[in-house]
């Protein structure tokens, strides 16, 4: 009774906050229209070929910049994830359908058509497999490699239930740089993320990752604006680093329906240029912080910064 009563009280909170004035958005959450002569190349070619990116169908506004400078982020396993996350726009479902067991060759195929120097590979969640998709991640790395292109690799994973064998099944790929985000501080995990999902489980998964592959990059990403307090977003950055991650970004959070978690604020430019030059203090090997940046945004950039720096 008591749940179908907070059930009910939460949707009538949703329904007046989707009816009521949305909050416009600061002119600097606006991102230029893309454009530049690898972006079209690009995009040529995936026409020609039917081909779509996870940068197409989020309609990321880093796209033009990220396609420019040659990377492109590419999502395996289905559009349907069996969790719920509260940020996330991502479809849920319990029982998605089968893997494609052709698609790390066409990903390859697809890397190669795109020409890109830094390809980032990631996943919706698919609890309902054994080793929640690590082979499958494993099979795509090894078929771009196997391509012959000198594409540097990144692969943003799940959190595999926390199964260090299966983080370990996909390191055993030899990715560049392996990514897991914590996408937010303890205390609004259990408010943003999956009750599957903890922020001990996935810094044990990237503590796993740094001590199994050292000389890969270990790499997690936290948003802002949901209701986190500058002491918890410290509190994570101290966090990540002691659990050997040496890359990290910072963003805004942007809802992506009313029937997500709201926006708690606007984090200001400055505010970013803050925390970045906190995570140098920190001793992270890079950090790219601010409003527009997203966990993929202009990685393989700073995948060679943090490589010369290290």
């Amino acid at each position: 009774m008591r749940l179908s009563i907070e059930r009910s009280a939460l949707l009538r909170d949703r329904e007046r906050e989707r009816s009521g004035p949305r909050p416009r958005l600061p002119d600097w959450l606006r991102a230029p229209l893309p454009g530049g002569a690898r972006y079209a190349a690009i995009k040529d070619r995936l026409r020609a070929r039917g081909l779509h990116t996870v940068c197409e169908e989020a309609q990321c506004p880093n796209i033009g910049e990220c396609w420019q400078e040659g990377t492109a982020t590419l999502m395996l396993m289905g559009d349907a994830c069996t969790r719920a996350c509260r940020f996330c726009a991502v479809r849920t479902h319990p029982r998605p359908p089968a893997l494609d067991a052709d698609e790390p060759r066409k990903v390859a195929e697809q890397v190669a058509v795109m020409g890109l120097d830094y390809v980032v590979l990631t996943s919706v969640n698919r609890d309902d497999l054994p080793d929640g998709g690590a082979a499958h991640f494993a099979a795509t790395v090894r078929a771009i490699q196997a391509a012959g292109a000198a594409t540097l690799v990144e692969v943003l994973t799940p959190d595999f239930e926390g199964r260090t064998a299966d983080v370990a099944t996909v390191l055993a790929a030899g990715p560049d740089v392996f990514a897991h985000n914590v996408e937010t501080t303890a205390a609004l995990t259990p408010v943003l993320r999956d009750r599957r999902a903890s922020y001990a489980q996935s810094l044990a998964v990237l503590a796993f990752a740094a001590r199994e592959r050292p000389h890969a990059i270990t790499k997690s990403s936290i948003m802002l604006g949901a209701g986190e307090s500058a002491v918890d977003v410290e509190v994570t950055l101290r966090d990540l680093r002691t659990a050997g991650v040496r890359a990290v970004t910072l963003g805004q959070y942007l809802r992506p329906s009313p029937w997500h978690h709201r926006v708690a604020r606007f984090v200001e430019p400055a505010e970013f240029d803050m925390w970045k030059a906190r995570c140098a203090d920190l001793g992270f090997a890079y950090c790219a912080a601010g409003p527009l940046v997203r966990s993929s945004w202009r990685a393989g950039e700073h995948y060679l910064k943090a490589l010369a720096r290290s």
